[in-house]
């Protein structure tokens, strides 16, 4: 974890992030009911910061302590620095669940554990993409392969999914999945 955790804090140092909110929580967020959220791997805040500005306590979940030092200081913010690998959701908690730029797959089947009845997940990551743009081969454990992500949240009522292209911060080609998705509502 203090590997992970130095590794982390020099990246958040060395490369600036984007302090707006990612676009696909700006235009889904209406489907969750504001309450409690979770913003995994949250980074410097960006889209903590949107959800609570939206009226939604927020638990701002990262490993980097420097990137947390920079969340906002706020009494609907919970920042909590802590190694996902370890780090275990609480069931049965979250209207709204926020997972971008970040995979860990033993974490989605508690994902859907902490969604409350008619929670929704907004979830968007890197998808394999092997020689397609002529990137550097990645630690393929953290990149989704062709219609993962959808068939991990079968059971949920999907919003919206798509996988494409798009450019990152360093002006790269990458594919990206992403999928909205919704859990119905206790009869």
């Amino acid at each position: 974890m203090i590997e992970d955790k130095q590794r982390w804090n020099e990246r958040y140092q060395e490369s600036p992030m984007p302090d707006h909110v990612t676009s696909i929580v700006e235009k889904y967020i209406e489907h969750a009911n504001i309450g409690q959220a979770i913003d995994l791997a949250c980074g410097t805040g960006r889209n903590t910061h949107f959800l609570a500005e939206k009226g939604f306590d927020v638990d701002a979940v990262d490993i980097s302590d420097y990137a947390l030092e920079l969340v906002k200081k706020s009494p609907t913010i919970n920042k909590i620095d802590t190694d996902l690998d370890k780090y275990n959701i609480t069931p049965k908690k979250y209207d709204l669940i926020v997972n971008v730029n970040y995979l860990n797959r033993r974490l989605i089947s508690q994902m859907k554990d902490a969604l409350k009845p008619g929670g929704v997940i907004i979830f968007e990551t890197f998808l394999v993409a092997h020689g397609d743009f002529k990137l550097p081969t990645m630690n393929l454990d953290y990149l989704l392969r062709k219609n993962e992500l959808l068939h991990y949240f079968i059971g949920l009522d999907v919003i919206y999914y798509e996988e494409r292209i798009e450019t990152n911060l360093k002006g790269e080609r990458v594919k990206v999945a992403s999928i909205v998705a919704k859990k119905e509502l206790a009869l």
